[in-house]
């Protein structure tokens, strides 16, 4: 089921009558919750809810018997391995098999000339299968570290994994943020999901107005890159940085409001990234929960920084080739992590200090000259990241590169996009003004938002613009990851 669709319009509110109304006490409220959870990415294929199950079970059992081994961490250790051996291989199995097949194929075939036809498979890859692993393997290694216990209530578990708000694209939540709400009462706050439903009212803006609008153009325009000029296919990308921002920014916007209405506090996910001042910065406010997940489960177990400077360059291309990997099938996306881990180790052997203690431009309206070229300079490299994550083959890529460079670079009738990307900035300079809040509508003690007639005419200024220029319903980018 998507947030932008009908269904969900009627979906959500049910819910959440049945939830504050009608089922009483948390128990009874989180069995409610894995019902509509399932109700909710069954909608898309039911066959698949059997996936997700068998991944909650496995590590429903795992925690279970890590604790029963209390006191004997060899036997605690292989359980724990054996259930992330057991995920990551339905993980593989669904999402990397035909990549692993196809590139084994074609590497016999130019070396050997060994045709490999039978290698292949037709797999349908499931909704948000890397998310909901993820999610359940931060439960099982967090037990075997006695970070958190195992929870003995099934339900609990199958909540927590399933918790349909930010089920199928994040944010990738860990057990000792998110467990421990599924095990105490919740009371109904309204402040809390007044304000809930203000990010999803934003994150909705993000997505059906810019997003969506964005998403028509590059589509129609990404195919004919070849006879763009060079200021055309950078624009191209600048409207699918854009696009990629709104779309998952958005999403996670309205995970996070959704899950307020229920009582629950999920992690920021983004941390308006493109205000950023460095690469490493960059990474810190995007997509926040897979980027410490990988540092706390991968980057920090192989010596983080805490080693000699060609570990940690070692570390770091791990890392982004996982990270790569982790958002496709593809060796674009590989591609594309390693672009950035080579951004990054420029960082690190350069020695740049890139940890600022505040915002950029903290306590004033604009940015300082320095602060403004470095956005601009991280901006630009983010684009050009982008493109590489946007192209549909390595060839399409590169050819993408030396179209830019080697056709004519200005053609005034062929550029577009100018009106999508004014959203675009609107958009990004609200934000800019809230960059010290968790989202843009949270202006309630800023005059003359402090009167509440003022705060209304901009949600129904909000609603109209959905109204006149919500593009057509198009899924959510993350969602094939």
């Amino acid at each position: 089921m998507l947030f932008n669709s009908f269904e969900f319009l009627v979906f959500c509110p049910l819910v959440f009558l049945l939830y504050w109304f009608v089922v009483k006490g948390h128990k009874w409220q989180n069995l409610l919750i894995v019902a509509a959870s399932y109700v909710f990415y069954g909608w898309w294929d039911w066959r698949f809810l059997g996936l997700i199950a068998l991944t909650s079970l496995l590590s429903y059992g795992s925690g279970l018997l890590i604790e029963r081994f209390t006191g004997n961490r060899k036997a605690q250790r292989t359980v724990s391995a054996a259930n992330i051996v057991f995920n990551l291989a339905i993980l593989f199995i669904f999402k990397y098999y035909n990549f692993f097949a196809e590139s084994l194929k074609a590497l016999l075939h130019s070396t050997l000339g060994y045709e490999l036809d039978w290698a292949t498979m037709n797999i349908i890859l499931p909704v948000g299968i890397s998310f909901y692993t993820f999610q359940a393997l931060s439960y099982s290694i967090d037990v075997y570290r006695r970070k958190v216990r195992a929870t003995h209530d099934i339900v609990e578990l199958f909540a927590y994994i399933s918790f349909f708000p930010q089920l199928v694209a994040g944010p990738i939540e860990r057990a000792t943020n998110l467990l421990p709400q599924f095990q105490r009462d919740r009371k109904f706050d309204y402040s809390q999901a007044v304000d809930g439903m203000r990010q999803m009212l934003w994150g909705f803006m993000k997505k059906l107005v810019i997003a969506d609008n964005c998403a028509l153009l590059v589509d129609e325009q990404w195919a004919n890159y070849q006879h763009l000029p060079g200021v055309s296919i950078f624009l191209l990308g600048v409207l699918f940085t854009i696009q990629i921002y709104c779309d998952f920014s958005g999403y996670s916007d309205i995970a996070i409001g959704c899950a307020r209405l229920f009582g629950f506090n999920l992690m920021r996910n983004f941390n308006y990234p493109y205000f950023s001042r460095s690469i490493p910065e960059f990474w810190r406010r995007w997509h926040i929960s897979l980027m410490t997940w990988l540092r706390d489960y991968i980057y920090f177990p192989l010596g983080g920084s805490r080693c000699s400077r060609p570990k940690i360059i070692r570390n770091v291309f791990i890392v982004w080739a996982l990270s790569g990997l982790w958002h496709g099938a593809d060796w674009t996306f590989v591609c594309w992590g390693l672009y950035h881990a080579t951004l990054l180790t420029i960082y690190v052997i350069l020695g740049i200090n890139t940890k600022y203690q505040h915002n950029v431009a903290y306590g004033r309206l604009l940015p300082s000259i320095k602060e403004f070229l470095q956005m601009a300079m991280t901006f630009v490299l983010a684009v050009f990241g982008w493109m590489i994550f946007r192209a549909e083959s390595m060839e399409q890529a590169i050819g993408i590169f030396k179209a830019m460079a080697s056709n004519e670079f200005y053609n005034s009738s062929v550029v577009t996009g100018g009106t999508y990307l004014l959203f675009g900035i609107i958009a990004l300079a609200v934000e800019w003004l809230q960059r010290e809040k968790q989202h843009a509508l949270q202006f309630s003690d800023i005059r003359p938002f402090n009167h509440r007639a003022v705060r209304w005419a901009v949600y129904y200024l909000i609603i109209l613009i959905l109204f006149i220029y919500a593009g057509t319903g198009q899924t959510f980018i993350y969602f094939q990851f």
